[in-house]
Order: structure tokens, then sequence, then C-alpha cells
């Protein structure tokens, strides 16, 4: 699937920055849709550069709408922040950096495959692995997204622009 964007000065198209932004995120929202009504949960997860994974209790809304739609689209931002006119509303806006993806959920069965996920998530985290006793696999319910396709995209102040392009030495 590959998405348009319709404000490609603002496209971020660079794979690695693409990665930077997923991996610089602490939340990661996962819209689903079942009987044609969309639902969107805000959840922590892992990031293999291929595959998104989170866990969920062994039932509720979520696992009912993965079970109904394997399709999903997920979304994470970062460095988001209010930039303020004193003079004009109009002149509000927004800074950030965000990703929106499609992909498709499937649950991991076998506890090898859990452990790893639940190791990814997190090493999202706390930048490592963590011995995880069975018991507490077997408790909970992992997911893997398979991403099909992701954008990027960045929005700056036109100050934050001018300084970013300005030959080192020369002011902006």
């Amino acid at each position: 699937m590959c998405i348009q964007m319709r404000r490609t000065d603002r496209e971020v198209t660079v794979r690695a920055e693409i990665d930077e932004i997923v991996r610089g995120s602490l939340v990661c929202r996962v819209a689903m849709a079942k009987d044609n009504l969309p639902y969107l949960v805000p959840l922590c997860f892992g990031y293999d550069g291929t595959a998104l994974y989170v866990h969920t209790a062994a039932e509720g809304k979520k696992i009912e709408h993965f079970e109904a739609n394997q399709q999903v689209c997920f979304e994470f931002e970062r460095n988001v922040e209010l930039r303020r006119d004193a003079h004009s509303a109009c002149k509000w806006s927004m800074t950030y950096e965000s990703v929106i993806g499609y992909g498709t959920i499937a649950e991991l069965m076998e506890p090898a495959a859990k452990e790893q996920a639940l190791n990814q998530i997190m090493r999202q985290y706390s930048g490592r692995n963590w011995p995880l006793d069975a018991t507490s696999v077997a408790s909970v319910r992992v997911w893997k997204i398979t991403i099909a396709s992701m954008t990027g995209k960045r929005s700056v102040i036109k100050a934050d622009v001018l300084s970013l392009s300005a030959p080192a030495g020369e002011p902006s």
C-alpha cells in the first residue's frame, strides 16, 4: 500500500529517519475496525524494523477487533511542541515528527516467539533484554503487526528550517 502525502514538503522519506521517529516515540496508537466501527488505543510497543509487537490481556475489546479484522493502522509521534503567537490566534501551530503506517496483526502463539516479542517491547523502553518466566509469558497475549507501509512527516517552524539549512558559520 502506497499512500501519497499531500504536504510533500513535510514528508520524511529516508527510512532511517522514519525508524528514528518510531524508536524515539513512547506510545504506539493502533487503529482497528469491526463492523464498520473504528477503535483506537494507545499501546506500549516494540519495533524491530519490519514489525511492531504489542501485548494485551487475555480478553477485551482490542482482541475482538483484532480477530474480526486483521488490518490495522498505527501512529507514532515525538518532539511535539505547541507554538504560540501572542498577537494572532491564526498563527498558533504545532511542531512534531510523526509516522503513520498500515499492517496486518496476528497473534504469536509459540512461547519462544512471545518471549522474543516481549523482550522487543522491553528493549524499546529499557534498552535491554529481561529474564521472563514461563508463567508470565503464558499469562499475556502477544501480537505482531507486520508492516505493509509507513510514511513520515515533520513539521517545523520556518526559523528551525533556516537554522538547519544555513551553512556552518553563516547566520540563519
